[in-house]
C-alpha cells in the first residue's frame, strides 16, 4: 500500500512538497525523503507528531530516544516505526518538526492511499516553492515572534489605540471618586 503525504509551512506560502512512500516504509524514511526534498541536512534532532483533526499534537515518533518519556508511555523511534503502525486513515494530520529551538514545522497530511501500489523507495513527485532555511537567525527570529504575538494580540482583544489627550484627569478622578462609599 502507498501513502501520498502533503507537506506544507506557515512560513512560506506557495511551498509545498508530495510525497509518495510505502505503508511499510519507516518514519525514518519519510523523514529522509522530507529532507532530501528540501535540501536540507540530516544531522538535526526532529521528530513527528501525529495530530488530531484540531493540529492538536498527540503521539510522538522521534529520531532518538532521549530518555524524557514515562515508563507508562510508548516510545516510538523513526527507525524502528513503520508507517502502518500508526496511520491508517486518509485525512491523517501529522507535524514534523524539523527544528527544535524555534519549533519550526511543516505540517502534513495524508492525501490519498493507494492500496494496490508498492513503492521500493519513497519519492517526492510534487516540488512546489522554495522552502524555508533550515536554520534562521534566533535574533531575528525572536524578532518576527515578538512582532507577530504583538500582533495576534491585538486582533484577539480587538484592542483600539485611544488618543491620551482625550482624557481628562479630574473627570476620570471624579468617576473614581463615587466609588468611595
Amino acid at each position: 500500500m502507498v501513502y501520498r503525504f502533503k507537506l506544507v509551512s506557515d512560513e512560506v506560502n506557495n511551498f509545498s512538497r508530495e510525497i509518495e512512500i510505502d505503508s511499510e516504509n519507516t518514519f525514518l524514511q519519510l523523514r529522509n525523503t522530507i529532507l532530501e526534498s528540501v535540501n536540507y541536512t540530516k544531522d538535526e534532532l526532529d521528530s513527528f507528531f501525529l495530530c488530531n483533526e484540531d493540529w492538536e499534537r498527540e503521539e510522538e515518533i522521534t529520531l532518538e530516544d532521549m530518555g524524557d518519556s514515562a515508563s507508562d508511555q510508548d516510545l516510538f523511534l523513526m527507525e524502528n516505526t513503520p508507517l502502518s503502525e500508526l496511520i491508517d486513515d486518509e485525512g491523517q494530520k501529522l507535524v514534523f518538526v524539523f527544528d527544535y529551538m524555534t519549533e519550526r514545522s511543516f505540517f502534513m497530511e495524508l492525501k490519498e492511499i493507494f492500496p494496490s501500489r508498492k513503492l521500493v523507495e519513497p519519492v517526492c513527485t510534487i516540488k512546489r516553492g522554495k522552502a524555508p532555511e533550515q536554520f534562521v537567525d534566533l535574533n531575528e527570529f525572536d524578532k518576527v515572534i515578538d512582532a507577530q504575538a504583538q500582533q495576534q494580540a491585538g486582533l484577539d482583544l480587538d484592542i483600539e489605540q485611544m488618543d491620551q489627550s482625550a482624557f481628562n484627569d479630574e473627570e476620570l478622578q471624579e468617576g473614581f471618586d463615587m466609588l468611595d462609599i
